[in-house]
């Protein structure tokens, strides 16, 4: 039986061999086995708000359309044309009624039904009386307070269930406002030269904060002069089904209710009096976790959501074993002012943006282990222990528990598929 995760629990051990991030055969199980069956996030309700509104998206490798319907329902189209399979559309956003197939001009409402194509005199009147010439429908799309995801396997388990603990996390985003959050326009796209799974670990990895970011962290101290020292403190939870999360404390400003120095005393009044609705509505203990707390959360397989100094959330997809494609979504609370929204997204830009002091600094960090993985052969396995030794209910922020979370799921997923083919041959 091929290894690729060992745990030893009386040593507290646990050790991810490196093939995982170069093995070609091991991209192609994982693509089957985890990207086909697993729910995949393709993108939030509020990117199309409108009737016809709609947006192309790349999701587990395919091309797929998310449109809002006439019928005010949001589905999911496979974007390829029943015909001879050009897509349909070429617009990466818009409003539409209908498409219309550039190569033979087969044109289909915005629900997917075929309503006109040339030469129909060259086909049968039944032609498409089953139905099987209209655009094809994703299996399974189902909805989470506003976060759409997609499955392709027809048997699989409902959202709800398969994100089980995690939605308590999303909660904690979401109830920010009374309204809900929305997608604000735009995507960030960009290529990694690295394995997927080292992005996951980094995004809800902290112990590498402060090390890698050192001169971020060095501008928040000068920022706040009564700072003594910056600190990230909190835990890290195993949620279950490879999804996990860290919950902490950190010196950066939160548009939602914690205030930083590098902000007006206007934006604080606001701030105060935020926080004293969401305690009226919420209690303390759950009003300070909204406002005073920050999430990265993994949600197994591909989906980071990040609730620090502003919301994201950001998938991502192997081309090869070493090298992905990444999208990125900024997110807000529904109604926000104005002069949040601008501090919120000079958040996001200071470190979350392309060229903010976190994404490069990242970036660069997943390359040099990636371009380091050609010493497998000799060096194998990768150390994901830290914390182990606190046990699992009481492991720090900084530790390695919720990258545990997802390699346990993974390794079952993996195993279970890697012995099927074993008995095979």
């Amino acid at each position: 039986m091929r290894e690729i995760v060992r745990e030893n629990k009386e040593k507290h051990e646990f050790l991810v061999h490196r093939s995982v991030f170069t093995d070609r055969e091991i991209l192609a199980i994982e693509r089957a086995e985890i990207f086909n069956k697993c729910w995949l996030f393709i993108g939030h309700e509020t990117e199309v708000p409108q009737r016809g509104d709609y947006k192309r998206k790349k999701v587990g490798g395919r091309n797929l359309l998310m449109v809002r319907s006439q019928d005010d329902q949001i589905r999911v189209l496979y974007n390829t044309c029943p015909h001879r399979g050009a897509l349909v559309c070429r617009e990466n956003e818009g409003n539409a009624r209908v498409f219309r197939c550039f190569y033979h001009a087969w044109s289909f409402k915005n629900d997917g039904e075929l309503v006109s194509m040339p030469g129909k005199d060259g086909f049968p009147e039944d032609f498409n009386s089953e139905g099987t010439k209209n655009m094809k429908a994703v299996k399974r799309l189902e909805s989470y307070r506003g976060f759409l995801f997609v499955n392709f396997d027809g048997q699989a388990i409902s959202l709800s269930n398969y994100l089980g603990n995690a939605k308590e996390y999303i909660d904690l985003i979401v109830d920010q406002s009374e309204f809900g959050l929305e997608a604000l326009g735009g995507v960030q796209e960009y290529n990694v030269r690295a394995n997927w799974k080292l992005l996951v670990e980094n995004s809800a990895d902290l112990y590498h904060g402060m090390p890698t970011h050192k001169t971020y962290f060095d501008i928040k101290q000068a920022q706040d002069k009564e700072l003594k020292r910056v600190k990230l403190e909190g835990k890290g939870v195993a949620l279950g089904n490879g999804h996990g999360v860290i919950e902490y404390v950190a010196p950066w400003g939160r548009p939602i209710a914690q205030w930083t120095p590098i902000w007006d005393e206007n934006l604080k009044r606001d701030i105060e009096q935020i926080k004293t609705a969401l305690v009226q509505k919420f209690g303390e203990e759950r009003a300070n976790r909204i406002a005073n707390y920050n999430r990265n959360i993994i949600i197994f397989p591909n989906l980071i959501i990040n609730d620090i100094m502003a919301i994201t959330a950001r998938t991502f997809y192997p081309t090869s074993p070493g090298y992905i494609e990444v999208t990125g979504y900024s997110l807000a609370p529904k109604g926000e002012k104005e002069t949040h929204r601008i501090a919120r997204n000079n958040n996001f830009l200071e470190f979350l943006g392309p060229g903010g002091f976190a994404t490069p600094d990242d970036n660069e960090a997943l390359e040099l282990c990636q371009e380091a993985y050609t010493n497998n052969q000799d060096v194998e396995w990768n150390d994901i222990s830290k914390g182990m030794i606190r046990g699992e209910e009481n492991t720090l922020a900084t530790d390695e528990t919720q990258m545990r979370s997802f390699w346990r799921q993974y390794n079952t997923i993996m195993q279970g598929a890697i012995d099927k083919e074993a008995i095979h041959r």
